[in-house]
């Protein structure tokens, strides 16, 4: 008898396209803002506007990571397209000049944008047909595919493309001629910038290609201007490709910088389908049927997003070390807490739990003196560990994956580890982080460095500096402390267990009396610091309105219940919470800046002083369940949020939003804490809830139903 085939198991559909149309796109501001995101997994990415119109030094279609996922350098900033047909010439191109010139203007052709899973697709109007534009790059290789198809019309199609190209760090941008050396090759054209420099082609199979190098002046990044940073840039076209276009046929344009000949474009378009088909297959199988809450959630949506910060391999002295994840685009690298924060989330939710294993084990090579790096530099090999979170929140990362995969190997091989950070903590480790020997809380700070997840640094003005014992990085300390314990008992360690016991009780014992602000009803922000008032003792108390209060609540192991935990909750949801995250700051407080602008020192000087965070509804919405066990409730918190996949970058999660209504995208355009906690809360929720309705036998069963891994 054959076995059962198990659906669950095959490659899926990608959800409903998200799409826009001219009601949207006729609009050049929105087409000018509005934006799109392909990532290959390894570090590089493609971005730009809707419009096509480069409005960021990191809009360009071929951003190659050449030590992934750093050394990130942008070569193939744009594919400038005119079309020819029936005798009329069509630009469907748009640039914006220094003068503020916006020419050609293409984005007045412009019919349709649609998300197709992750495959952004454009359709211009040109008289009775119509040209579709998709993109997409080969997952593990610096390679951007553009495919042009004719669709519908009379008569064949002309298509003239200019590539615009340049080689610059991505966090750059380059003015003045180079002389970049360039060679003929089969189907297009090789670029070296310089001796040493990494070569890259511009290819396209029976196409027409004339090479004739010519430099573009003074392209505007608009967006660039009001951040405000230099904002023009130089690009060199080094060839035209002509391409003839039947009704119905397709061509492609590839951009790479990888040495072996590209995938046929076909053959690769067909490969990316099935990996973001096997994708959505995974996430399906996560949910297990779980439904609470998806309208608003979009869980498929979000596993798709979810993969573009997934890097499957981070490269130290050329040799792979295993995945690791990208904070946010466009400008971040990989971080140590937005990694660990982020983690559950963007794997666990979404069944990749061997992603999950992979990066634990890729940070922890990197643990010193009880810390796990703050991040690795775009440059160089040496991380930097300014951060007394990130080691906290790897247990918590930790005590997730083992709570959902059962490894058992590896909590005996990451035991050692784990209490190594603990013991660190405990005798004192940089920064000043130390546990007080007197109440057993943890200590952390010194002048002039931001170590808490609010790390906004203006040259020497460190802009909320959080010195003291913070109150979410204890309870953090305690979270890791108890999951230390846990884990010595799984283990057999009894003495070590019961170690770790009398510590956490200790902390507990000393948290709330420290920490309770009862003329307020909610939680200090710190304590023991240089900021607050000082009470007859002497001991300093921020009593400034903050999010960080919530993961008193909603961490495993929560410190605050009952009567204070409502309390605490329903101040952060009258005060903080907006339908896109929470403020960082009371809109009260005469600190709090509504708005988030201008150049360096004026947006880092809003970044946490009310500027709202998508990935703090996460806690939020897990807090508001853990204290009044309605999943209902704590889930239509999160009614408006999937509005937002349409405003910002398509399909993705915005870092921040203005703290004022209507509460515009700002910061990063795509964020992983901000997907990852979304996602994290939605399914920890739908698992309390199954396991709360299933019957003994079945959640058994459910336990033991083997996962697939994922191809590559």
């Amino acid at each position: 008898m054959n076995a059962k085939h198990d659906r669950s198991m095959e490659p899926a559909r990608s959800p409903a396209p998200i799409e826009l149309g001219r009601d949207v796109l006729r609009s050049f501001a929105e087409s000018a803002t509005r934006e799109w995101l392909v990532t290959n997994g390894i570090g590089g990415f493609a971005a730009g506007t809707l419009c096509l119109m480069n409005t960021r030094r990191y809009h360009g279609l071929l951003f190659a990571a050449l030590r992934p996922p750093v050394d990130r350098v942008a070569l193939v900033a744009k594919l400038d397209v005119t079309a020819r047909y029936g005798g009329a010439r069509v630009p469907l191109a748009t640039n914006e000049f220094a003068d503020g010139t916006i020419a050609p203007r293409g984005f007045c052709q412009l019919e349709s944008f649609r998300l197709e899973g992750l495959i952004p697709v454009w359709t211009w109007l040109v008289a009775d047909a119509r040209v579709e534009q998709r993109l997409w790059m080969r997952h593990g290789e610096n390679t951007t595919y553009v495919e042009f198809t004719c669709i519908g019309g009379s008569k064949d199609l002309r298509l003239s493309i200019e590539p615009l190209c340049t080689y610059r760090d991505y966090h750059w941008q380059l003015r003045g001629e180079r002389a970049f050396r360039l060679e003929p090759t089969a189907g297009g054209v090789r670029i070296l910038a310089y001796d040493g420099a990494q070569p890259y082609r511009i290819l396209s199979a029976g196409a027409e290609v004339v090479i004739q190098p010519q430099w573009h002046w003074s392209f505007r990044h608009r967006e660039e201007g009001a951040r405000g940073l230099d904002d023009l840039e130089d690009l060199l076209r080094p060839a035209r490709f002509e391409l003839e276009l039947a009704p119905g046929e397709r061509r492609a344009v590839t951009l790479t910088a990888e040495l072996h000949e590209p995938l046929p474009a076909h053959t690769a378009l067909a490969g990316e389908c099935k990996r973001q088909g096997e994708i959505i297959a995974l996430s399906r199988r996560a949910r297990n049927g779980a439904t609470l809450g998806d309208e608003w959630v979009q869980p498929e949506r979000l596993a798709l997003a979810a993969d573009q910060f997934l890097v499957e391999r981070r490269d130290s002295a050329g040799k792979p070390l295993g995945n690791t994840v990208i904070a946010g685009y466009p400008w971040f690298s990989d971080w140590g807490r937005d990694t660990m924060i982020a983690l559950p989330g963007l794997t666990l939710a979404t069944g990749r739990s061997e992603v999950a294993l992979s990066v634990l084990r890729t940070f922890a090579r990197f643990v010193s003196e009880g810390m796990v790096p703050n991040r690795f530099p775009d440059a160089g090999e040496t991380p930097e560990y300014n951060t007394a979170d990130a080691s906290l929140w790897f247990f918590v990362a930790t005590h997730e994956y083992l709570r959902t995969s059962g490894d058992r190997a590896f909590a005996a091989e990451i035991y050692p580890t784990l209490k190594a950070i603990l013991d660190w903590h405990v005798r004192g480790t940089r920064f000043g982080i130390r546990m007080d020997q007197g109440d057993a809380l943890l200590r952390a700070g010194e002048a002039g460095v931001q170590l808490t997840w609010m790390d906004a640094k203006v040259g020497d003005w460190v802009v909320t500096p959080r010195i003291g014992k913070p109150v979410e990085i204890n309870a953090l300390w305690f979270n890791a402390v108890c999951i230390l314990r846990d884990l010595a008992a799984e283990l057999h360690h009894p003495a070590e267990q019961a170690d770790y016991r009398a510590l956490a009780e200790r902390i507990q014992a000393s948290f709330e009396p420290a920490f309770w602000f009862e003329a307020g009803g909610y939680l200090y922000d710190v304590i023991d610091g240089p900021e607050g008032e000082a009470d007859a003792a002497g001991r300093r108390r921020d009593a400034s309105l903050r999010p960080n209060q919530l993961f008193a609540l909603s961490l495993p192991h929560a410190l605050l219940s009952g009567e204070k935990a409502r309390r605490v909750l329903e101040i952060c949801a009258t005060e903080l919470w907006t339908p896109v995250g929470l403020r960082s700051l009371s809109a009260r407080d005469p600190r709090y800046i509504g708005r988030y602008g201008g150049g360096p020192r004026e947006r880092d000087g809003a970044y946490h002083q009310g500027t709202v965070w998508t990935w703090l509804l996460g806690p939020f919405v897990s807090a508001h369940y853990r204290v009044h066990a309605d999943a209902a409730a704590a889930l239509a918190y999160l009614r408006n949020f999937s509005a937002h996949l349409r405003e910002g970058c398509i399909g993705q999660v915005s870092e921040i939003m203005e703290g004022d209504p209507p509460f515009e995208p700002r910061g990063c355009f795509a964020q992983a804490w901000g997907v990852a906690e979304l996602l994290r809360a939605w399914s920890e929720i739908n698992q309390s809830e199954s396991r709360r309705h299933a019957s003994p036998a079945t959640t058994a069963t459910l336990a033991a139903r083997p996962r697939k891994r994922m191809s590559q």
